[in-house]
C-alpha cells in the first residue's frame, strides 16, 4: 500500500471541500471521491479530521492529480494544500491507539497515521468476499460511475449534502434511473487477468476484476448474468 497524505489547512477548508466532494465530509472520517463534471470517477480518498486541518489519504500514483485539481479549484478560498510525508499502517486487529477505523466496511479494520506497517491481512479476500472497489483496479479515472461501484452502500457518496462537482448525474442515477450496470461477485473456476472480458453465450456480460478464493468481482450488465459465464479459461456463475 503506498498512500499520500495531502494536508488541507485555511480557515474555509471545510467548505472548499465540502463543495468539491462525493461525501458530507463534517463527518469525517469518511470515504469520498472527486468527480468530472460528467460525473465520472477521478480519483477516491479517506478525509481524516486533525487540529485545524484536514488529512486527505490518496493512493499515491493519483495524488499529484489530486492536488492539481484541488489547487485549481482554490480560487479565493483561504485554504492551502501541501503533500506531507506521513507514514499510514493498517490491519484488522487489535487497533492501536489513535487509530482510525476505516469507513468502508468494518471488514477493512483500521488505518493509523503517523506510523508504518501493516498486520499482513490479505486485503484482496477481504474485498472479494465485501464487494469493495480498489483504486486504479475497480475504479478507473475517467471511467467508472460511483453508484455502479458501490459507493453508497460503502458510505461513499451523501445525498442530502448539497452540490458538489459531478452531484447532477449522481443524482439523476440515484433517483430517476435503475441501474443496469455494476460491480457484484462471482464465482469463479480458474483465473483470469485484471479486465478480461465475461461473455455468456456470445454476448459480452462484463469485466473480471479482483479474484480470491474462488470468487471475483466483476462489473456486470446485471441483465445479462448468466449460469454459465466466461472469462478467458475461467468460468463464472453467479454466488
Amino acid at each position: 500500500m503506498t498512500r499520500q497524505i495531502i494536508r488541507l489547512t485555511g480557515e474555509d477548508r471545510m467548505d472548499f471541500l465540502q463543495g468539491l466532494v462525493t461525501n458530507d465530509i463534517r463527518r469525517a472520517p469518511c470515504w469520498a471521491a472527486i468527480l468530472t463534471p460528467q460525473g465520472k470517477y477521478l480519483a477516491d480518498f479517506l478525509v481524516i479530521p486533525e487540529a485545524q486541518a484536514l488529512l486527505i489519504d490518496v493512493d499515491a500514483r493519483l495524488s499529484d492529480d489530486l492536488l492539481r485539481r484541488l489547487s485549481m479549484y482554490k480560487l479565493r478560498s483561504k485554504v492551502a494544500l501541501e503533500a506531507v510525508d506521513m507514514p499510514v499502517a493498517r490491519g484488522t486487529g487489535p487497533a492501536p491507539e489513535g487509530a482510525v477505523a476505516d469507513p468502508r466496511h468494518p471488514a477493512l479494520g483500521w488505518r493509523h497515521y503517523g506510523a508504518a506497517g501493516d498486520d499482513g491481512s490479505d486485503w484482496d479476500a477481504i474485498r472479494v468476499a465485501h464487494c469493495i472497489p480498489e483504486t486504479l483496479i475497480e475504479l478507473i479515472p475517467n471511467d467508472t460511475y460511483i453508484l455502479e461501484a458501490g459507493f453508497e452502500r460503502l458510505h461513499g457518496v451523501d445525498f442530502r449534502k448539497g452540490c458538489y462537482v459531478g452531484q447532477e448525474v449522481t443524482a439523476r442515477m440515484k433517483h430517476k434511473t435503475e441501474l443496469r450496470k455494476g460491480l457484484t461477485t462471482l464465482r469463479i473456476e480458474g483465473a483470469a487477468p485484471v479486465g478480461t472480458p465475461i461473455t455468456a453465450e456470445g454476448r459480452e456480460v462484463g469485466t473480471v476484476f479482483t479474484q480470491s478464493g474462488g470468487q471475483a468481482i466483476a462489473h456486470v450488465r446485471h441483465d445479462r448474468v448468466a449460469p454459465d459465464m466466461q472469462a478467458g479459461e475461467a468460468r463464472l456463475s453467479p454466488l
